[in-house]
């Protein structure tokens, strides 16, 4: 079944098609979602969440948009945003005081430290508007007010600032 037929019979709620993607994707989101350390909920509770997102917002699905690219948004955005969620607890929490080392949190500061290196070896306004974008969650519209540019010169810097990143982590 190809991509857009198998989007509009998920749009249309029908069961088979929950049922394929269910059995296609179930393995797939659990290794994405073991790659983070969380203290209560486990991998299975976030795919057991993105599928019913994927049931609930299905008529937000996008036909022209690979299905499995959509998934995978999904269930990132769940676990992102539970993570925020979790910070912010933990920094309201006086018990969160100490920080405790572990391994995982080594690991996350060497990638971040890595990619900020690969950042800085942008072109200086491909670099501006990167940040601007991807760190500080700023639209094209807005980055396009703040550099007096147009939001396709935007959105250009942005593809280009990100293959730059992604080809330098391929290489590492």
């Amino acid at each position: 079944m190809d991509n857009r037929k198998f989007i509009l019979s998920l749009k249309k709620g029908k069961e088979a098609s929950f049922r394929e993607a269910y059995l296609n994707y179930y393995d797939k989101l659990i290794n994405i979602a073991k790659r983070f350390n969380f203290s209560v909920l486990t991998p299975q509770d976030f795919v057991q969440e993105t599928f019913l997102r994927l049931y609930n917002k299905r008529e937000l699905l996008n036909e022209d948009v690979l299905f499995d690219k959509q998934l995978f948004t999904i269930c990132k955005n769940i676990i992102i945003n539970h993570v925020n969620r979790e910070n912010k607890i933990i920094q309201l929490d006086p018990e969160f005081e100490t920080v405790q080392e572990d391994p995982e949190t080594g690991i996350f500061e060497e990638r971040r430290e890595k990619l900020y290196a690969f950042i800085n070896l942008l072109p200086e306004q491909q670099q501006k508007i990167f940040t601007l974008h991807k760190l500080e969650n700023l639209s094209y519209k807005e980055i396009a007010a703040i550099t007096d540019l147009s939001e396709k010169t935007i959105a250009n810097h942005i593809y280009l600032a990100s293959k730059f990143i992604r080809k330098k982590i391929e290489d590492h």
